[in-house]
């Protein structure tokens, strides 16, 4: 598919097409013109970046039986219309009809420039997310589910690939709503693991049931237990048992849980027959583990059995350019479950998805979609800042220092001649963007 943009004016007049297309031009527009619609026959209108520009009245097909064949071509195709004096009422039925706008003559340059110009901005925007809708809809295995481009999650998804078949314990570190549990049901989904995929939020469950909710207990084993039940453990042999957010876990469960971590064993509550269980254990956090071992809050002997392999789940706000691609995505699943069509985002919307901070990351930004498909009002999610020049080229150098960072496990030294700079220069960027990159470190 060709992404040239180009402005195509049909206009019988010699004199008229030819300052239109000249006026184009010396704006930097590409552009052409042709005396009738029939010289555009083999324009692909579907794969066409552009707009059209033509006159109501031609020879052979009119402008306005045109503009039907075009509107059932392609509804979001910009058509502009030419109309005379006198033939504004027409015009004007003819927008309402799909017709993007209509200029009278005589016009001056500087309107058609202007028309044209908003024109071939909704344009871009239409077919920049039809190709996001096809890579989507074209996309396959891993990639249909943790989606992106940017190196992050390109990396994400190669140590998810080669990660899943081990047996080996994964500690996901991530902010919230940053996608853990995808990320976890993913390496459940690749493990080859013939059980189920046992998630269980530790920071969700009172301490009084927590033992009971994960080892299980037979009948008596205390007030109001009068059947057996059998616990998240038991019920993840063969599988994959999903613990976010880890640190929640009370002190003297982390105990008991390392035991069956050592033991691959487990005992519900009131019974002494100990059962033998394989499950693989997949833990969340947002929270620094050793620092908390440091402080007596976590288990460190816990850590080191959970944390066998690391995997970090970088925020959007550090790949902002998997956003669009992101928001595609979850405006089409929204649109498919009320079966309704799916709204195109306009250039402002964009501009504020781009620039927005995403303190709650991917979760918040399928609110946003979800809201957005709704047509309910989604313009007070973002920042009231203004972003310039400067704030973008900063976002983008701090992103590609992390990301390098994060691929040689926070060595300095290895980044800077990745990125082919002085040591001195990349340790002087670190501290004007605010990195830090003992935090960037796969192991502690």
């Amino acid at each position: 598919m060709s992404e040239k943009q180009q402005v195509i004016v049909i206009e019988d007049d010699e004199d008229v097409r030819f300052g239109c297309v000249q006026t184009l031009k010396l704006e930097g527009i590409d552009a052409k013109g042709v005396e009738a619609v029939e010289q555009l026959k083999s324009l692909d209108i579907r794969e066409f970046h552009g707009v059209i520009v033509t006159d109501i009245w031609l020879p052979g097909m009119n402008g306005l039986d045109y503009l039907q064949q075009l509107m059932g071509e392609d509804s979001e195709l910009p058509v502009i219309l030419i109309t005379g004096h006198g033939n504004v009422e027409t015009a004007v039925q003819a927008m309402r009809d799909g017709a993007y706008d209509f200029i009278e003559k005589p016009f001056k340059p500087e309107q058609l420039v202007a028309v044209i110009r908003r024109a071939l901005d909704k344009r871009q925007l239409v077919m920049k997310v039809r190709a996001l809708r096809h890579e989507l809809n074209h996309s396959k295995g891993l990639e249909s589910r943790l989606i992106g481009r940017s190196d992050a999650i390109v990396q994400l998804r190669k140590t998810i690939q080669q990660v899943a078949p081990l047996p080996t314990n994964v500690m996901l570190l991530g902010e919230t709503g940053s996608g853990k549990d995808l990320v976890a049901n993913c390496l459940h989904e690749l493990s080859g693991r013939s059980g189920e995929f046992v998630p269980l939020n530790c920071g969700g469950l009172p301490e009084s049931l927590f033992e009971s909710e994960v080892f299980g207990h037979e009948p008596g084993a205390f007030s109001g237990a009068t059947k057996r039940r059998i616990g998240k453990i038991e019920y993840a042999d063969k599988g994959t048992l999903f613990l976010d957010e880890i640190e929640s876990m009370p002190m003297q469960m982390q105990v008991k849980f390392l035991r069956v971590l050592q033991d691959q064993k487990v005992e519900r509550l009131g019974d002494n027959q100990s059962r033998s269980v394989d499950f693989r254990t997949v833990a969340a956090t947002k929270a620094n583990l050793v620092q908390m071992a440091e402080q007596g809050e976590f288990r460190a002997d816990l850590n080191f059995r959970l944390n066998v392999v690391t995997l970090i789940i970088p925020p959007l706000r550090e790949r902002r350019e998997d956003i669009p691609l992101l928001f595609a995505k979850f405006v089409q699943e929204m649109s498919e479950r009320l079966a309704s069509p799916a709204p195109e985002p306009d250039s402002q919307l964009m501009h504020k998805l781009m620039t927005h901070e995403w303190p709650g990351n991917v979760r918040e930004l399928r609110n946003v979609a979800e809201r957005f498909v709704l047509g309910l009002n989604v313009a007070d999610f973002a920042n009231e800042r203004e972003y310039n020049l400067d704030d973008y080229i900063a976002s983008f150098e701090k992103t590609l220092i992390i990301d390098e960072l994060r691929r040689h496990d926070g060595n300095i030294s290895q980044s800077a001649q990745v990125l082919g700079i002085p040591k001195t220069t990349l340790y002087s960027r670190i501290r004007k963007l605010g990195i830090e990159p003992r935090k960037l470190k796969t192991h502690d």
